[in-house]
């Protein structure tokens, strides 16, 4: 396997400097941003690359010498968001970046499935977390026709460029776990489309991404190493579908997620938080994880998400490689 980082926790410096970080670490590989929610920082000459063999081998020449190679290209978004200002934006730049990774010779491309309205007409995504009523399900049919014709189209435009789409099994998604990711497939006999396993929103769901792993097999594609601590206490009291998010007010620095919707505050006694790789789960649980990935593929990415507000960028992805590396010692992968 080849492990790597991806570079959205290094927005606050060029590609040039984002490699060098890379390399100190000693990884060999870096996810870049190609839209979505975040714009693609680390691709000034985007719209030159699809065009100008020039560009697309100048940039290229940033990595020549480094021993950092481009893991993949990472578009997450809401491809499907009701509201076409964000819908068709994220959607479009998923089939963008998949014309750009065959044109950077990369053949992974890092999304989400994304979530509709309930119904036609609706501005705002409905994510069925418990379909114990039959409107519900009327709902999820819904939203189930609206992903398949979409996601039919973006494969067959991902095998014409021979890149591997991997979707992230993340809630307030259509697609958040085994039966949703064997669902899209069958609908739409996908051949291109499958899966980034990243282990931290499996782990908050109560699954095990080993099992995960080894139950989708060939379906996994690309895997990203990001961890949680879950606060027992609070789960003891609110679960962890804990949703006591603060809104943001306009004056205060925020993130924006597309049209007018924004990154909220995480909540003050949260169930569960996002930590550095090592902090929620200790190096012999990340040697199965990197055991049950080389069973998968031997050449698979693991690309390291760094999203731990309590530690610097450049700490908490030292702490992450360390986890890493001596898991790799642990599962006998050196």
């Amino acid at each position: 396997m080849k492990l790597g980082v991806y570079n959205a926790i290094l927005h606050d410096r060029s590609l040039t400097e984002a490699i060098e970080t890379v390399k100190s670490l000693g990884f060999t590989g870096i996810e870049i941003n190609s839209g979505g929610f975040l714009p693609a920082e680390h691709i000034p000459t985007y719209d030159q690359i699809l065009e100008s063999d020039v560009a697309r081998d100048e940039f290229l020449g940033l990595f020549e010498g480094t021993g950092v190679d481009i893991a993949g290209l990472n578009c997450n978004g809401n491809p499907l968001h009701p509201n076409p200002t964000i819908g068709e934006k994220h959607g479009g730049d998923v089939v963008k970046s998949i014309r750009l990774a065959q044109r950077l010779g990369v053949n992974r491309l890092v999304t989400m499935s994304g979530l509709p309205g309930g119904e036609p007409g609706t501005r705002y995504p409905n994510w069925i977390v418990n379909a114990w009523n039959s409107a519900s399900l009327d709902v999820l049919d819904y939203q189930w026709d609206v992903a398949t014709r979409y996601w039919t189209e973006v494969n067959a435009i991902a095998a014409d460029n021979d890149v591997k789409v991997a979707l992230e099994l993340h809630p307030q998604n259509v697609v958040f776990n085994v039966q949703s990711i064997r669902e899209l497939v069958e609908r739409t006999k996908a051949t291109h489309v499958g899966v980034e396993l990243d282990a931290s929103h499996l782990f908050w769901q109560q699954m095990d991404p080993v099992a995960v792993m080894r139950e989708l097999g060939e379906l996994v594609f690309h895997t990203a190493a990001k961890d949680i601590r879950i606060n027992p206490e609070q789960v003891r009291l609110n679960g962890v579908l804990d949703n006591s998010f603060r809104r943001l007010d306009p004056s205060e620095p925020r993130v924006n997620l597309g049209g007018d919707e924004w990154v909220n505050e995480w909540p003050k006694n949260s169930t569960w938080d996002f930590v550095a790789v090592g902090k929620g789960h200790d190096a012999e649980y990340w040697a199965e994880f990197l055991k049950a990935v080389h069973e998968v593929d031997p050449n698979m990415w693991v690309v390291i998400e760094h999203e731990d507000v309590s530690l610097g960028r450049e700490e908490g992805l030292q702490m992450a490689c360390e986890t890493l590396f001596t898991a790799q010692k642990l599962a006998g992968l050196e």
